[in-house]
């Protein structure tokens, strides 16, 4: 799925308590992109680090340097994802629910993302099983998608405005 469409998804499913929830969740849906590609995106714009061109569309996966493919596998696996949640349970001595976002973005990739290009390791490191999903790009996804969010959105708003009219 598309990092834009991470974050308004995971806006609406954990940040709805308050303002401050509603922005953490964005974040952490944003998290497991921005910690993997988006480390690469920075480094290329600081000329620290090379990478492929996406000027044609996606690259062979196998030209994105190895520190990606790190990155994502440990930021796209719920083994990571359930250890760091127990561990900010821990710590706050409750749950912080925001941080469920990463563990939705982790699941809405998974139907997603296809073999052609990073399908999400999940279970890593404990599995290299992954699901030969149906692209996010691809509009059989994407419209669906789209539509979706602006109806939900759309249905949210609504509602939220009513209420502040009362």
């Amino acid at each position: 799925m598309d990092i834009i469409s991470h974050a308004l998804w995971c806006r609406v499913v954990a940040g709805r308590k308050s303002k401050k929830y509603f922005w953490w969740a964005f974040a952490f849906g944003l998290f497991p992109d921005a910690a993997s590609f988006g480390i690469l995106m920075a480094a290329r714009i600081l000329n620290i680090a090379s990478g492929p061109d996406w000027s044609n569309g996606r690259p062979d996966a196998s030209l994105v340097p190895q520190f990606v493919h790190i990155l994502y596998n440990l930021t796209h696996s719920f083994i990571t994802f359930g250890l760091i949640f127990l561990l900010v349970w821990w710590l706050l001595r409750k749950p912080f629910w925001p941080l469920a976002a990463w563990g939705f973005h982790i699941f809405l990739d998974i139907p997603s993302h296809s073999y052609q290009f990073f399908p999400t390791p999940f279970l890593w490191p404990f599995s290299s099983f992954e699901i030969n999903g149906i692209n996010w790009g691809e509009p059989i996804v994407f419209i669906p998608n789209l539509i979706f969010l602006i109806l939900l959105y759309a249905v949210w708003g609504a509602s939220w405005w009513k209420k502040s009219k009362i």
